[in-house]
């Protein structure tokens, strides 16, 4: 076992969302992060009376949660958006508000079912850390905490949310990823080898983003060339790999319940 899986399945635990209240934990911990921590625009606390953010896209989307298990805090979660079973056609998010390049990737002309959308990627700010963190860990670098020196084994927690999103990704057979992302979060992902593709300009959309594609077949071989440690720890030692699948599973509705809270 490399270092880098023994230090994730030491300190980390993704899970599978699949219950109401586990959906319901998912919303709060976006609205903590996105209305509180980051006051990112369009997302004023004032309108979520509830504490939980959520929008029309959950309804078909499979969502992950990411537990710290030394404390047992949840502090992190992402939801890959997949196509709408009541409406096959229904655009993606990156689709309805960004201008898309169809010279680089034509999205249309991908079946709708191997599509998912990566989308609310948040690690809460106890675990959020500074741009140069990688670099600094390689160096083995150490912190205080309290006054003890902890060395920081796992370069960063959003690789352990990339692990859910690799599984939930073979779960229903999807091999394209589509996002909108901020260009910075690109830059990190690209220490990993999880680098997406530029597919169009930057807009204005809660701050300056940009529509991104990621073919996972060409990404999960990159990665197992240049990054093999971290290609053991996503795939499972390649036991997790996305592929086409003839009935993926469709994903959890919204539930009902929710409506009321």
């Amino acid at each position: 076992m490399n270092d880098i899986v023994a230090a994730f399945n030491e300190y980390f635990e993704v899970i599978d969302v699949d219950t109401p209240e586990l959906l319901r934990e998912a919303f709060r911990v976006r609205y903590q992060v996105l209305c509180v921590e980051q006051r990112a625009p369009g997302f004023p606390a004032s309108r979520y009376p509830e504490k939980m953010e959520s929008d029309d896209y959950d309804r078909h989307s499979s969502h992950i949660l990411l537990r710290h298990c030394p404390s047992g805090a949840i502090v992190g979660t992402a939801r890959l958006i997949l196509a709408d079973p009541l409406d096959p056609k229904k655009a993606f998010p990156t689709e309805r508000y960004m201008t898309l390049n169809s010279d680089t990737v034509d999205i249309g002309k991908i079946p709708r079912q191997n599509i998912g959308e990566v989308s609310r990627l948040h690690i809460t700010r106890e675990f959020r850390r500074r741009k140069d963190d990688y670099e600094r860990s390689k160096a083995g670098v150490v912190d205080e905490d309290n006054g003890i020196k902890i060395r920081r084994r796992f370069p960063h927690p959003i690789l352990a949310l990339a692990v859910g999103l690799i599984r939930i990704s073979a779960t229903h057979g999807i091999m394209h990823w589509i996002s909108i992302m901020d260009p910075t979060l690109n830059r990190l992902l690209s220490l990993y080898g999880l680098q997406h593709d530029s597919i169009g300009p930057l807009a204005e959309y809660y701050g300056q983003r940009g529509p991104y594609y990621a073919n996972l077949t060409h990404m999960l071989d990159r990665m197992n060339k240049e990054h093999k440690d971290i290609w053991e720890l996503v795939t499972d030692y390649g036991r997790v790999i996305p592929k086409c699948q003839r009935n993926a599973i469709a994903p959890t509705p919204h539930p009902a319940a929710l409506a009321d809270i």
